[in-house]
């Protein structure tokens, strides 16, 4: 069903990256400090480098985390020499709404590579395209589902961005904070060329081409046994 888009796993467990990488439909995985967090890493370096001596060279994204853009200088230089295949991820702005594409600007003119994450609106996008010049790979990590938890429609800032930026070689569009195994689909429609998805939405895609008939009849199925073990009556 899905022919172009990569899917990347997003995540910070270390044994389902490992799995995950053995996968061949998985091209890359993304993690942030906040999945780190939940599943408890004490070390960020000491997780990061010891996934990497598994994950050699499918691209892997790790982001800063500092406030300061100074900081955040040096902490995206540490993390860039961790692998070839690490992207240093950058927000779009730091926790003041102070843009950081100056900071991306640099990085990229030292050749690293950049995941510039947390991006809401086009005119991030425009400011980025005017104040950056590509010389690296970069992804630019659109939230969709974020968005789309606001009410708003996430594909006209996706195919806006796709337009803006199809002639600068070094960027790739990211669907980002998947909802529904149906984003893979309306990502690819919309020409993104990566997706980043958590395991349980990668294990859904199972259901791809999945009889609709069948599925009717599996739920139903599912309801009568929950009812039974619930026992419940009604005459």
């Amino acid at each position: 069903m899905l022919k172009k888009i990569k899917i990347y796993a997003d995540g910070s467990n270390f044994r389902e990256m490992i799995s995950l990488n053995k996968n061949r439909k998985i091209k890359g995985f993304t993690t942030n400090p906040s999945l780190m967090n939940k599943e408890g890493v004490k070390n960020y370096e000491n997780f990061a480098k010891e996934i990497l001596k598994k994950i050699k060279s499918k691209p892997i994204s790790f982001e800063v985390f500092s406030d300061n853009l100074d900081k955040m200088e040096l902490e995206a230089l540490k993390i860039s020499k961790w692998g070839k295949n690490v992207f240093v991820k950058i927000p779009i702005t730091n926790s003041k709404g102070k843009s950081t594409a100056k900071l991306i600007d640099k990085l990229n003119s030292l050749g690293i590579n950049c995941n510039i994450t947390a991006i809401f609106t086009i005119s991030q996008v425009k400011h980025l395209i005017k104040n950056v010049n590509f010389k690296s790979k970069n992804i630019f990590s659109i939230f969709a589902g974020r968005i789309a938890d606001t009410g708003k429609d996430p594909k006209k800032i996706i195919l806006e961005t796709i337009k803006l930026t199809r002639s600068i070689k070094k960027i790739e569009i990211l669907w980002a904070s998947v909802r529904e195994p149906f984003n893979l689909i309306q990502a690819e429609n919309y020409g993104c060329q990566i997706i980043t998805v958590t395991p349980d939405i990668i294990k859904k895609t199972n259901k791809f081409n999945y009889s609709l008939s069948q599925y009717s009849i599996d739920t139903v199925k599912q309801f009568y046994i929950d009812a039974k073990k619930s026992k419940f009556k009604l005459i």
